[in-house]
């Protein structure tokens, strides 16, 4: 019997808008998958390409996400790791070990080793950062499509120059994380803003 090793990433602690995405992978030892690196350093294009090859010949894939609801009750790294257990009880398989990207592992049953940068030391964590970075950004480019001034297929939620601008001048959206403190400037400006009318 193979041991059944599960990579686990997260996808989106930074961005101010949207859930926190985080992605389990048990890779099939028979069908090894070439190219598999950190998400961050590949290219759209590949990024889908190795997406749709980690969907057709893994053993197992889960996806777990935590809510900007979530993310504001509990902090953004209790929600990531919320996520994280999501995913890996999400799986159809249950894992024998599991690596988790970072330098801490959820409290949870599994044995378990947290790795920094693991997402490019280890091939079952590269395709988990895989898997929530495709998943996420597919999310943002759908956000795009209801709210388009703000700009969410470009920036991805993340706290640009661009996103902060448009953040100011239309306010926070739902989806928005409101404990994270540019959105909460947001709010006290249009507050003020308000207040001056």
């Amino acid at each position: 019997m193979t041991s059944l090793i599960a990579g686990v990433d997260e996808v989106g602690r930074g961005p101010l808008v949207g859930d926190v995405v985080t992605a389990a992978v048990i890779l099939d030892p028979s069908k090894p998958i070439i190219g598999l690196a950190d998400s961050k350093k590949l290219s759209e294009k590949k990024r889908l390409a190795l997406f749709a090859l980690i969907m057709q010949n893994s053993l197992a894939v889960s996806v777990g996400r935590a809510s900007p609801k979530e993310i504001d009750e509990l902090n953004i790294l209790h929600a990531t790791m919320l996520a994280m257990t999501r995913a890996v009880e999400g799986l159809n398989i249950r894992p024998s070990f599991v690596r988790v990207d970072g330098n801490r592992c959820p409290i949870w049953d599994y044995p378990c080793e947290s790795v920094v940068k693991g997402d490019s030391l280890h091939a079952e964590i590269s395709a988990a950062s895989i898997i929530a970075k495709v998943t996420r950004d597919a999310e943002m480019t759908e956000l795009d499509k209801l709210h388009p001034e703000y700009g969410f297929a470009q920036h991805k939620g993340y706290p640009t120059k661009a996103h902060l601008e448009k953040l100011a001048e239309f306010g926070p959206l739902a989806q928005y994380r409101m404990s994270f403190k540019p959105v909460q400037q947001s709010l006290l400006q249009r507050d003020g803003q308000l207040a001056g009318n």
